[in-house]
């Protein structure tokens, strides 16, 4: 992404630097909207700030053989929003099971009671626990261990 010139911009460095206000906004603008890098230009003044978003990576989940009956449901069709429809609070990489040789947290056809683990979503080097918002039985398993989620994609359907 290349800023050049927006109203609110940070003002040019000093002769000798970099401000270092102006690179603290971009690392922080950069960081809000999830970019790896950033860069501000404006007249002879540029400034580039690149980050890493994902330092080590997860321990990749070991293949598992899975019956059809609890794969994700590959169901292209849209699920917009059903009842009991379970959705990512956050972007990340979602893991179904707590490491590759456990087996997943919910399948389908389990029974589930408000605040049971789903699953994980890892973001930046953090394991954030998914839990179900009510009770029920999981209906529909909409996302494959290991891939990667956006906030408010749909994760699970509890009836």
């Amino acid at each position: 992404m290349k800023i050049t010139g927006q109203k609110g911009a940070p003002p040019p460095a000093p002769k000798g630097g970099v401000e270092t206000e102006l690179v603290e906004a971009l690392a922080r603008i950069a960081t809000r909207l999830g970019l790896s890098e950033i860069e501000f230009a404006q007249g002879d003044l540029k400034v580039r700030v690149a980050r890493q978003l994902s330092g080590v990576a997860a321990p990749a989940p070991a293949p598992a053989v899975v019956p059809a009956a609890a794969a994700p449901d590959p169901t292209p069709e849209p699920i917009g929003d059903v009842a009991g429809l379970v959705k990512s609070p956050m972007v990340g990489t979602a893991y179904r099971r707590a490491s590759p040789d456990s087996p997943p947290f919910v399948e389908i056809g389990s029974a589930v009671k408000a605040g049971d683990k789903l699953l994980l979503v890892e973001a930046m080097k953090t394991f954030n626990e998914i839990v179900a918002p009510r009770s029920g039985q999981v209906t529909r398993v909409l996302i494959e261990d290991g891939a990667p989620v956006e906030y408010g994609q749909p994760l699970f359907v509890i009836e």
